[in-house]
């Protein structure tokens, strides 16, 4: 059964569920219940992504808040439960990385934090550690309101994958 299905199909409640894990903005989990049916997996990405687009950017940053920092392993279990088997999907080149890389990743996500007031947020399916370090030190040249727009371009990238592997799930 496709996501959209099950999403489709499901009970208000468990589509919600589904829907909150992809993405943690209540906003956008609410309207994207009000949307319902899709209909079929293009119609349901054309709506992720559009109802995304259209939220302010407090919702982003409530979305922005339902993830770990980028290296930060202890938190993915203690404080996402109900995300953490995704994250750490997510992440997994990380649990690869020289102590040198995470001490690094640990370092500028604090400043990245300090700077923009958020975590940084990165779509690291396929990336290894390296790459992510080097994405994070680049984006922390970016100005505030170029920086939050790429942020939520990485959040809808990771929405789009979890819902497809909500499929699976």
């Amino acid at each position: 059964m496709d996501s959209w299905q099950k999403i489709d199909g499901a009970a208000r409640e468990d589509a919600s569920r589904v829907l909150h894990a992809c993405c943690g903005s209540t906003r956008w989990v609410e309207r994207m219940l009000a949307r319902r049916p899709f209909g079929s997996w293009d119609a349901l990405q054309s709506a992720a992504r559009a109802e995304w687009f259209h939220l302010a950017p407090e919702d982003w940053l409530e979305a922005f808040s339902h993830h770990p920092r980028i290296g930060d392993r202890e938190s993915l279990a203690r404080r996402f439960p109900s995300t953490h088997h995704l994250s750490a999907t997510e992440q997994a080149a990380v649990a690869h990385a020289d102590d040198d890389v995470l001490d690094a990743l640990a370092e500028a996500n604090e400043r990245y934090v300090k700077r923009f007031g958020y975590i940084f947020i990165v779509c690291a399916t396929g990336r290894t550690a390296g790459e992510m370090l080097a994405l994070l030190r680049e984006r922390l040249e970016n100005p505030p309101d170029v920086e939050i727009r790429v942020a939520a371009g990485e959040q809808a990238k990771i929405t789009e994958l979890r819902l497809a592997s909500a499929a699976a799930g």
